[in-house]
């Protein structure tokens, strides 16, 4: 089991999610890499187990004070978790922050170069605020340091031709009969009958801008201060903060403004004091445009004799550069939007943080680091991870990637399967041992495939042509139809680009399943988002002869205790919080009444803990649920939990939360939804993310039926298993950022063995485990 004794984390009993009583010793100072199937129970023991009751336990030496402002953390399920030291979590959750992040403010350079501008800038600006665009010093005053404006469009906002009772305001919050539109048409202050292409100039403008008075509104004469339309929704949505708002209400916003660059700062983002102050003969907005690495050599270029402040400054700027360019993302500028960075761009912006940190003893835990990486990447990051257990640190990884788990000292792998049939450590002990183990981890680190050799004829060509957006060099690009084709290329050389953007936005009517949050609510749940659950309850309904309402844990059926949730969370205050099952209902969500109802003898809540697998052949075709009158509306269902199967799901229950569900679940879940569209363009980013080798395995097959029914399947992707399946393969590079942005191959992967001046092809060769290419092909 490794290392013992003071050297080693001991967890005991260790019962969170699916882990089933699981003991394990985790050796202090080392890599220790979790393995694992999909839903097997990694992140319950890295994360939900072994990070949380480090974090609880460090804020416990806190004041109470202190730990009430704090993240509160619940007690992990387990006897007992000894020997822990400090944990930092790096995972992929988005960077947060609000329209102003970006690369340079979330790692804390563009903080040294305005440090830099104020010491050394011609002309000065001022203080280092001066430089800023998130302090009112010195953000631009037209955009408030956005770089953007973003405005009302009133001729999508209004219908002149309308009276205010006649629904002139197409805004939904603004429709007829709502409290905002009371305060138009009831205030007296408009005839609400007239249209409003008969406004004076005077109401016109009242309508628009009026503000600094109160009104009264409908027929209980509330007082409201008045603003107009236009001042009303910037403060409500152009002036506030996008990430306060929900998904919903941000999709609803972006269909009545007009987006465009701030005509007074040209993007810049900039008073015009801070513009004109140069250093290196360049203004600090030029310098955070420049790539990183081109960035580096500016800033080395500061000659200390003359600038002894500015160069001393300057160094300190090009070593945490040097990070960035050292960890792949050379390519980035400082001024990129963090909004506008994958997962993995984000995880490693988060890593970046701590490899200027001298602390000492820390416990390191990252989720799938290598996510969004090229394999020609891999290798940069694994020297992150061994300079920080080099530093006297324990560093844990929850990861997938071949490469990766061979840098570990340490691997546990966890299974032997999924969900129920996971939860146990079935290897504990060194990568090579792990390589000789009879476990689905083991047999995939033996397994080598070669490339395809039998590609599929395209039927035709989908083409766009001369595409020049973002760092793309007017690239010519051919997506042939009824085969499955693979983009590739290193981080930053454009696939993204070219693919989600281009290809799509000149196809849209492609089937897009990317990486992007499924806009659910905390109560969603696979069968719910699948679209099943409707289904069910008429099911249930017409075999009880009651209302369909009864069979939902968030309406009339859900148990009045913990109102649906099945458990009760409770705060105390200054202690850690408490979560139980629910005593009235067990845990199961609903009243007892509504539990005695049965179908084919079973109670909605055991529906609901059915696996999606048991759910199929409960409700297919010779199941229980399918006899009698309800046999069209089991079909239906089977049909779509069927898709959760095929997607590799199965393992999932009916009732868990999709909040719960890892990043490469949900993007399968989302596939579930568009699956067997025949004749459809199917555009997948990154589908392998968060998937272990034998589940990759399960997507190729699924990706291949596709096809195979006549739709075209295009894949952003960087996992080699998948290349040397595809029929037609497209590299983009040579290099990330403006060393991208060209096709540097097209054709089959066979051919792609062959090229030259390809990062992926030097990958592919390597991949093939030393054979000869020419007798690695697949017959």
């Amino acid at each position: 089991m490794g290392a013992t004794h003071d050297d080693s984390i001991r967890i005991t009993g260790a019962r969170e999610h699916n882990l089933k009583n699981v003991d394990l010793e985790i050796p202090k100072g080392r890599i220790t890499v979790f393995t694992g199937v999909s839903g097997s129970g990694k992140s319950s023991v890295v994360f939900d187990t072994v990070a949380v009751e480090s974090q609880r336990q460090l804020n416990e030496t806190f004041t109470w004070y202190v730990r009430n402002q704090l993240p509160k953390h619940e007690r992990p399920k387990a006897d007992t978790i000894e020997r822990l030291s400090p944990a930092i979590v790096v995972d992929q959750r988005p960077l947060g922050g609000g329209a102003r992040s970006t690369v340079g403010t979330l790692t804390d350079i563009y903080a040294i170069l305005r440090v830099l501008y104020s010491r050394c800038g011609t002309p000065s600006a001022g203080e280092a605020t001066a430089y800023s665009f998130n302090d009112p010093a010195g953000m631009c005053p037209e955009c408030a340091g956005l770089g953007c404006t973003t405005r009302i469009d009133l001729d999508r906002f209004l219908d002149t031709g309308r009276s205010l009772n006649g629904g002139a305001i197409r805004f939904p919050p603004l429709a007829v009969g709502t409290a905002g539109w009371q305060i138009y048409a009831t205030s007296g202050l408009f005839d609400p009958d007239k249209p409003l292409d008969r406004y004076t100039p005077r109401e016109w403008d009242l309508l628009l801008y009026g503000k600094g008075f109160t009104v009264k509104r409908g027929e209980r004469a509330y007082n409201n201060t008045y603003e107009g339309l236009v001042e009303n929704f910037d403060r409500r949505y152009v002036k506030r903060d996008v990430s306060a708002l929900s998904e919903k209400a941000r999709a609803m916003v972006r269909g009545f403004v007009r987006e465009g660059t701030c005509p007074v700062c040209g993007g810049a983002r900039l008073t015009a004091a801070a513009l004109k102050s140069l250093v290196a003969g360049r203004s600090i907005a030029e310098m955070a445009a420049l790539e990183v690495t081109e960035l580096s050599d500016v800033l080395r270029g500061i000659d200390p004799a003359e600038e002894p402040v500015g160069a001393a400054v300057a160094a300190r700027a090009v070593t945490a550069l040097d990070r960035l360019t050292g960890i792949g993302l050379g390519y980035l500028s400082l001024d990129r939007p963090a909004a506008t960075l994958s997962g993995g761009e984000g995880q490693r912006l988060k890593m970046v943080r701590h490899l200027g940190s001298s602390l000492t003893g820390m416990t390191y835990v990252f989720d799938e680091p290598s996510t969004g990486l090229h394999p020609s990447d891999v290798r940069r990051l694994n020297d992150l991870l061994v300079r920080l257990r080099d530093k006297g640190n324990t560093v844990l990884v929850v990861e997938h990637d071949r490469d990766v788990i061979a840098v570990a000292d340490h691997v546990v792998d966890m299974g032997p399967g999924a969900g129920a049939q996971g939860g146990e450590v079935v290897f504990a002990g060194t990568v090579r041992g792990l390589a000789a183990a009879d476990t689905p981890t083991g047999r995939g680190l033996r397994r080598v495939t070669g490339v395809k050799a039998d590609v599929r004829t395209p039927v035709d060509w989908l083409t766009v042509r001369d595409v020049t957006l973002h760092n793309l060099k007017g690239v010519d690009f051919r997506v042939p139809t009824g085969v499955l084709t693979v983009v590739t290329g290193v981080a930053g050389s454009g696939k993204s680009t070219l693919v989600s953007e281009a290809f799509v936005g000149a196809h849209p009517e492609a089937v897009v399943v990317d990486q992007s949050a499924i806009g659910v609510s905390a109560r969603s749940t696979p069968a719910t988002y699948l679209g099943a659950m409707d289904a069910v309850r008429a099911l249930f309904a017409r075999e009880n002869g009651v209302p369909a309402g009864l069979f939902s844990f968030n309406a009339a059926g859900a148990c009045e205790e913990c109102r649906g949730r099945g458990v009760i969370h409770t705060d105390l205050a200054y202690m850690d919080p408490v979560t139980s099952t629910c005593e009235a209902c067990r845990g199961r969500r609903y009243k007892d009444e509504v539990l005695g109802l049965t179908l084919s003898g079973r109670s909605v809540a055991e529906v609901l803990e059915m696996t999606a697998e048991e759910a199929v052949a409960f409700f297919g075709a010779g199941g229980p649920a399918a006899a009698g009158s309800g046999g069209d509306e089991a079909a239906g269902i089977e049909r779509k939990l069927a898709a959760l199967v095929e997607v590799g799901l199965g393992y999932l229950t009916l009732g868990q939360s999709v909040s719960s569900l890892s990043g490469g679940e949900r993007q399968r879940l989302k596939l579930a939804t568009r699956l067997h569209r025949t004749g459809s363009v199917y555009v997948l980013d990154e589908p392998t993310t968060g998937l272990h080798m034998a589940d990759v395995a399960g997507l190729l097959e699924l990706l291949d039926r596709l096809v195979d029914d006549g739709n075209t399947v295009l894949v952003i992707e960087h996992d080699l298993d998948v290349v040397k399946r595809a029929d037609w393969v497209v590299d983009l590079g040579p290099g990330g950022g403006r060393r991208g942005g060209e096709i540097v191959y097209a054709g089959t992967p066979r051919g792609l063995l062959a090229a030259r001046g390809s990062v992926t092809a030097d990958c592919l060769r390597g991949s093939l485990g030393g054979r000869l290419a020419a007798a690695s092909v697949d017959g």
